[in-house]
């Protein structure tokens, strides 16, 4: 299984003698021993990362798809509390962008990397000439055919297509209940099953990323010396940064002034959650912990159920700041300068691609891609960026934790005790 920040579950309560983190920093001293030995004839290793990022996209589209029409299929809420949910969910994540993109706009972490990442020159023309057109782009997200935007892999397009055949899908089974049949099992099953086999073929791409790592810092340490170094330096602190600025702000404003809870009551169970997220790497696998602290923290189950369990669908809290960020580094590396405008139609981009990955192995790297095809932004760098990004995914699985249990706490406090009404499995789909 697999959860919103990108770690796969493992499926066997066995954990592997030699971690994936572990194999991506033996690829990175490798690659940072062999790279100046090697100097240009380094250059070839790199094509090993691209192809990595290859395969990403091509899994991404259907992943994405499948995502989002199982957890239509599977989620059962009740409308009030499906409105409290989006509504928390929304200002949560509409706050975690905005600190995304306030950082990278102030202290512009790109240009650490500007001299190693050049973009075309069609590319920072594209840009420097683009108008934000809402109407066009409303236009651009019905595709022309329904295999258009799998091709392209454009975010809106697959989301919206997903939507639409997942909500049909609903309506057909009610249809078939109402009727008296047994609904649609061999469709649901076949969704279900399609979208674990998609995590299969995800899981074993990301067991070449430590080989990719090697190949990506031995070509720029080849290439470039050790320079780089300091820009993902500065990539990783802004993006870790962020993700602390937003639990220790938004999180604890919310406690305080709507919970109305002692912090010092939250952060002593919270700190059992986050420790398991840090050593996990997975807010998935981090789940029974989770709910049991918020059971010693006096929330329902109705609320914990769907804020953490439901809500794990919506609630990407991390993985949108990091997009957020990461999208306007790219841009800013690439010397690919973004007006306001264009950076609030990315935040919505980011926003949806986050919302609709839930579930995807290494969701939040698969998210960035994707969201940096759909604005036509460069993803040459995003090799690079796969080097550091195990260390950023930590944040994102400990600011997702943390995110599941505010929210439980919100739906749970928020309605002057009137019961949160909520049916749903533990996850919409492997989470």
């Amino acid at each position: 299984m697999a959860d919103r920040d990108g770690r796969v579950e493992a499926r066997s309560e066995a954990k592997p003698r030699f971690p994936l983190h572990l194999q991506i920093v033996t690829g990175i001293v490798i690659g940072l021993v062999l790279g100046p030995i090697l100097g240009r004839d380094a250059n070839r290793l790199g094509d090993i990362g691209k192809l990595v990022i290859q395969l990403i996209k091509a899994a991404a589209a259907p992943l994405l798809f499948l995502s989002i029409v199982q957890a239509i299929l599977k989620t059962e809420v009740q409308a009030r509390a499906a409105l409290r949910l989006f509504f928390w969910a929304t200002v949560n994540a509409s706050i975690a962008l905005g600190f995304g993109l306030l950082l990278s706009n102030l202290i512009q972490p790109g240009r650490s990397l500007s001299g190693f990442v050049p973009a075309k020159p069609e590319e920072i023309a594209a840009f420097a000439n683009k108008k934000v057109d809402l109407m066009g782009v409303v236009g651009g997200v019905v595709p022309n055919s329904l295999v258009e935007p799998f091709v392209e892999n454009t975010v809106l397009a697959i989301v919206l297509i997903a939507v639409l055949i997942g909500g049909a899908l609903r309506t057909v089974r009610s249809e078939r209940f109402a009727a008296g049949g047994a609904g649609i099992p061999a469709i649901e099953d076949a969704v279900e099953a399609l979208l674990r086999a998609m995590e299969v073929v995800l899981g074993w791409v990301i067991k070449l990323i430590p080989f990719a790592v090697f190949g990506v810092v031995a070509r720029a340490v080849g290439e470039h010396g050790y320079g780089p170094l300091h820009g993902l330096g500065v990539y990783v602190l802004v993006g870790v940064g962020g993700l602390i600025l937003h639990a220790l702000v938004t999180y604890q404003i919310w406690l305080v002034f709507i919970a109305r809870m002692p912090l010092g009551r939250f952060w002593r169970e919270a700190k059992v959650p986050i420790a398991y997220a840090v050593g996990a790497n997975s807010s998935l696998a981090t789940l029974p912990i989770t709910l049991r602290a918020l059971d010693r923290l006096g929330v329902r189950k109705s609320a914990s159920a769907l804020g953490a369990c439901v809500g794990t669908n919506f609630n990407n809290d991390g993985i949108i700041l990091y997009e957020g960020m990461a999208v306007l580094f790219v841009a800013q590396a690439s010397g690919i300068p973004l007006s306001l405008p264009q950076q609030a139609l990315i935040a919505f981009v980011c926003m949806v691609a986050a919302m609709g990955v839930a579930g995807v192995p290494e969701a939040g790297f698969v998210s960035l891609a994707l969201v940096l095809n759909t604005v036509g932004l460069p993803i040459e760098i995003l090799p690079l960026l796969l080097t550091v990004d195990w260390i950023i995914a930590r944040g994102r699985s400990v600011t997702n934790v943390l995110s599941d249990m505010v929210l439980s706490i919100l739906l749970d406090r928020g309605r002057d005790g009137e019961p949160v009404e909520a049916s749903a499995p533990v996850a919409a789909g492997p989470n």
